[in-house]
C-alpha cells in the first residue's frame, strides 16, 4: 500500500543534467522530510533520465514520471505531476533551482498561520553555480488579482498550495507561454489571496545563457497575456504592463 506523503513537489525536466543532483540534494536536505518529489521527465535528450532513475532508485520518496508523446513543456509536466501527486499540499521547484534547508518546513508553518491556500516567497537571483548574488527579491504580505497583474513577483520554485483549501482544477497550467503567471492570475481571479513570507528561501538559478535572453519574447509573452488570456482592454492592459515593466525592471538591477 503507497504511503501518502504531505507534500507533493512537481518539478519538470528537460535536458537539465547538469543541474539534477543538486537540485534533488536541495529538496533531500529539507528539515521537513515529509514529501514526495515527483520528477516528471519532458522528453530530454541529455543524460537526465539516467540520473533521475538512479536518485529514484536511491530514494523511495522520489517518482519518476513522463509527459506522454505528443506532449511538451513546461506546463505539461507540471500537470502531469499534479495529476499524480498524493501530498495535501503541492509544491514546485524548476529542475536547475535550489530551497535552502527550512524552505518547506517555514512555508508550511506560514501557511497554517494564515489558514491560507496559497503562499509564496521572496528568492535570490544565483549565479551559474547557484550562489547567492545578494539580489533578492522580496514580496509583499498578501496579493490579489488586480495588484498580481501589474507585479509578477510570484516566482514557481517558492509557491506551496493546501489542497483542502482550494480546487485542484486550478492548479492545472494552461499550455501557453508564461504558464505560471497565466495560472496564478487564474487562482486569484477566482478569488483566492496569495500571502507572501517575505524571507529568501529559494536561489533562482540563472545561467548566462538565459542573461542575454530575448527581452522582445518577454514582453510579447506578457502583453499576450493581459490581451488573450485575460481579456484585458487596450487601455488595462497597456496600464498594467507599464507598471509590470518598471517592477520586472528593478527586480534585475
Amino acid at each position: 500500500m503507497e504511503t501518502k506523503a504531505a507534500v507533493s513537489i512537481v518539478m519538470p525536466v528537460y535536458n537539465a543534467a547538469a543541474y539534477l543532483s543538486e537540485t534533488v540534494a536541495s529538496v533531500q536536505n529539507q528539515t521537513f522530510p515529509d514529501w514526495e518529489l515527483l520528477m516528471v521527465d519532458d522528453h530530454s535528450s541529455d543524460d537526465s533520465r539516467t540520473i533521475m532513475e538512479k536518485l529514484a532508485a536511491e530514494d523511495c520518496r522520489i517518482r519518476l514520471l513522463s509527459t506522454r508523446e505528443g506532449e511538451k513543456g513546461p506546463a505539461c509536466a507540471r500537470n502531469t505531476g499534479t495529476k499524480n501527486a498524493n501530498g495535501r499540499y503541492l509544491a514546485f521547484l524548476d529542475s536547475d533551482d535550489l530551497w535552502m534547508p527550512d524552505k518547506l518546513e517555514k512555508e508550511l508553518d506560514f501557511l497554517h498561520k494564515k489558514e491560507a491556500a496559497f503562499a509564496f516567497t521572496a528568492y535570490e537571483f544565483g549565479d551559474e553555480s547557484a550562489r547567492g548574488t545578494g539580489k533578492i527579491v522580496s514580496v509583499p504580505p498578501r496579493l490579489v488579482y488586480p495588484k498580481a497583474l501589474s507585479r509578477t513577483v510570484i516566482f514557481t520554485s517558492t509557491v506551496l498550495f493546501d489542497t483542502d483549501r482550494i480546487d485542484r482544477a486550478l492548479l492545472s497550467m494552461p499550455d501557453i507561454a508564461s504558464e505560471d503567471t497565466a495560472a496564478w492570475w487564474r487562482i486569484l481571479r477566482a478569488g483566492y489571496t496569495a500571502y507572501g513570507l517575505n524571507e529568501a528561501l529559494t536561489i533562482y538559478r540563472r545561467p548566462k545563457k538565459s542573461l542575454s535572453s530575448n527581452k522582445a519574447a518577454a514582453l510579447s509573452r506578457i502583453w499576450n497575456l493581459y490581451r488573450k488570456q485575460e481579456g484585458l482592454s487596450l487601455l488595462r492592459s497597456a496600464w498594467h504592463f507599464t507598471f509590470w515593466a518598471i517592477f520586472a525592471t528593478l527586480r534585475r538591477l
